[in-house]
């Protein structure tokens, strides 16, 4: 027997493994199963090229439980003393103060080392031994023995056939891992594609009424996954079956792309397009990466661009080695590349969807559209591409790419100063007048109601030469797309205070709601009254829900303007009783009023040649005393055009039908208003 030290002391090597890969503890049978592995492909080599002229014989690796133990066997290539020597003890070339330097700060690298990563052994068990013996004609079988300390031992045993047996007693705080039910996660979870067979104990089956074990083999992974065999051997149903592997109980794949690429990088795998919902988080890391059908972790961000980590599937390569980090992935060529070439592929496989199957892309929009929306706004070389095959759909469910839309629209949706305007629903129920009013004037309505189309309404603005987004709920229809100067409004100013005042003070009170009320002149056939909301004020709100740094607009009130049709027979109805009845209240205040007003005018033009401090203190009593007057006067006005209007049922059942064509009037406005529609019938 010969006794050693592995050549780092206690405080160091073993602290390291604890403290620092303790987070992933269970990596360790990652990377145990994967070095049985790969012994055994090394042995499958040496077969194929002459220097191994043995029988192979069965090379599966089993994995199997004791009470305290857990052992990973294999039939590979083995270790004779001196590789031991040189692979383990020697920790792959490292001696103590170069290991200790080199992975200081990142631990993490250790896996994925060749003798490394069979020190990940130490983060679950407090002795390990290896009894190996190698393929080499006369090599001895020996056995490593270590129980977490800097020394081992090393002795000569009887082994009657070649490969390695990794004996792990696992420690007292680590007992998860003599569970099967842990082991069969992590072996589901990190050796499900291994190319070499990995057998968990034995297949089960129910007999007498309990679960007993057969004599044959719980093979648990597939040698051969889809991603490594070639597309011309695969049907759809091979695809969709490999899916439904990955992502139990998931809808069917829209599409997929196989990738496979030999230069200037290695990359294999499949991705697919879900179908994606609204909520983009929850579809995020969904993309398994392997490193040689090694599972590596489904956390891709930086690997592919952000967008893409909304699709699904599995990519492989081995220019990816296991330690990814975030530093690694950042500065190496490799990534960027293959980035690069996810991207392109992504876009081409679209482009040609669209271009062979136009039918079959339009049909399959509304699950690609958060995709490509999320894509374009994100990535400046997708957008370049996608805006070939990006579409808009209108109110009518009818597509269009964005070059056949500008085409569409621009002889009858171009306003006086040349711009292109885009008009647009997010809800087709709630904005139907508002359509209708629309369609009736022969403009077309996009429908963006999609959980990105804030954003992209404020992108596309632009990115489109002399284009502008308008909601069609925005403003009157006759304003929507202004194509020549407005005429002055028509109705007198007495008037108009006189009916914003009385319609106004019917308005019910709402959290976080204010109303401008203004008159129009909209003709006799449109609405009598309509609300409408600043196209700017609801896009900032919008984009403070789901942009940092806007919270400022999303606490402000929501502002609307409920816009008086003066055209309209009821308006004019409105307001002729009105000054009927008000008539002889309001004509003398009017008149004081505008005798103050005209005193206020005097003094204010004898003033204003003259400094603040020049204008004696009486007359700047005098103005204000007049201004004070003036106020007065004016709310006797408009409490005389309120009382009026508190005993007109019209004008509070005109406010409530625009509440309610709006979806804006509920609780005990909804309920006085179904009274009152009752009495007035």
């Amino acid at each position: 027997m010969q006794k050693g030290n592995i050549g780092v002391t206690t405080e160091n090597i073993f602290p390291i493994i604890k403290k620092f890969l303790y987070s992933d503890h269970e990596i360790f049978l990652r990377e145990l199963v994967s070095n049985a592995v790969d012994a055994t492909q090394k042995l499958n080599t040496l077969a194929s090229i002459g220097e191994f002229k043995g029988e192979l014989g069965d090379l599966t690796v089993h994995v199997e439980l004791g009470k305290d133990t857990i052992t990973i066997s294999d039939r590979g290539i083995g270790l004779t003393a001196e590789e031991i020597e040189k692979y383990i003890n020697q920790i792959a070339f490292s001696g103590a103060n170069d290991f200790l330097e080199k992975y200081k700060n990142d631990a993490n690298a250790i896996i994925g080392h060749f003798g490394l990563g069979f020190y990940s052994a130490f983060m679950v068990a407090k002795k390990v031994e290896i009894i190996t013996k190698s393929y080499r004609d006369d090599a001895k079988a020996v056995k490593w023995t270590c129980d977490g300390s800097p020394e081992f031992t090393i002795e000569e045993i009887e082994k009657a056939d070649r490969g390695s047996d990794i004996i792990l007693y696992i420690d007292d705080d680590c007992k998860e891992f003599l569970e099967e039910a842990r082991i069969s996660e992590l072996l589901k979870k990190y050796c499900s594609f291994l190319p070499v067979p990995i057998a968990f104990g034995k297949k089960k089956e129910w007999k007498d009424g309990k679960q007993v074990e057969t004599a044959e083999n719980n093979i648990i992974n597939d040698t051969t996954p889809l991603w490594t065999r070639k597309p011309s051997e695969l049907s759809d149903e091979d695809y969709k079956s490999f899916y439904s592997k990955l992502y139990p109980m998931s809808d069917e794949p829209l599409f997929w792309i196989h990738l496979n690429v030999d230069y200037p990088f290695h990359l294999t795998g499949i991705l697919y397009f879900p179908k994606v919902k609204s909520n983009i988080e929850l579809n995020k890391n969904k993309i398994q990466l392997y490193c040689n059908q090694v599972y590596v972790t489904d956390s891709v961000e930086g690997i592919v661009p952000d967008f893409l980590t909304l699709l699904h599937g599995v990519i492989d390569s081995p220019d990816i080695p296991l330690n990814v980090s975030r530093s690694y992935l950042q500065s190496d060529s490799n990534v960027k590349k293959i980035s690069t070439y996810i991207t392109k592929k992504v876009s081409d496989r679209l482009q040609s969807i669209f271009k062979n199957d136009r039918k079959q892309f339009e049909e399959k929009w509304n699950d690609l559209k958060i995709f490509i929306n999320y894509g374009m706004l994100t990535q400046e070389d997708f957008y370049d591409k996608a805006q070939k095959f990006a579409l808009f759909t209108d109110t009518n469910d009818k597509h269009y790419t964005f070059e056949e839309y500008q085409t569409l629209i621009k002889d009858n949706q171009t306003d006086k100063d040349g711009n292109l305007i885009y008009l647009y629903a997010n809800n087709k129920d709630e904005q139907y007048s508002y359509i209708e009013a629309a369609t009736n004037k022969g403009y077309n309505v996009l429908l963006m109601d999609g959980q990105l189309d804030v954003a992209m309404v404020s992108m596309l603005e632009q990115k489109l030469e002399k284009s502008r987004f308008t909601r069609v709920d925005s403003d009157v229809v006759d304003n929507l797309i202004v194509k020549e100067d407005k005429k002055g409004e028509t109705l007198e100013a007495n008037k108009q205070d006189a009916i914003t005042t009385a319609f106004k003070s019917q308005l019910p009170k709402m959290d976080k709601v204010e109303f401008n009320v203004m008159t129009q002149a909209l003709g006799e056939n449109s609405a009598p009254v309509m609300i409408t909301q600043s196209e700017y004020m609801r896009r900032m709100k919008e984009m403070a829900n789901i942009q940092a740094g806007m919270s400022f607009y999303g606490e402000m009130p929501d502002m609307f303007n409920l816009i008086l049709n003066s055209d309209h027979k009821l308006i004019k109805q409105v307001l002729n009783e009105e000054e009927n009845t008000c008539q002889a209240e309001v004509a003398p205040i009017l008149s004081e009023m505008d005798n103050v007003n005209k005193q206020r005018n005097e003094l204010k033009d004898k003033q204003k040649d003259k400094k603040e401090e020049d204008i004696p203190t009486a007359e700047k009593d005098e103005l204000n005393d007049l201004d004070k007057k003036w106020d007065d006067l004016k709310s006797k006005k408009e409490a005389i055009f309120i009382g009026y209007a508190s005993n007109n049922k019209v004008i509070r059942q005109l406010i409530d039908l625009a509440l309610l064509q709006n979806n804006m009037l509920r609780g005990e406005a909804l309920n006085n208003f179904v009274k009152r529609s009752i009495e007035l019938i």
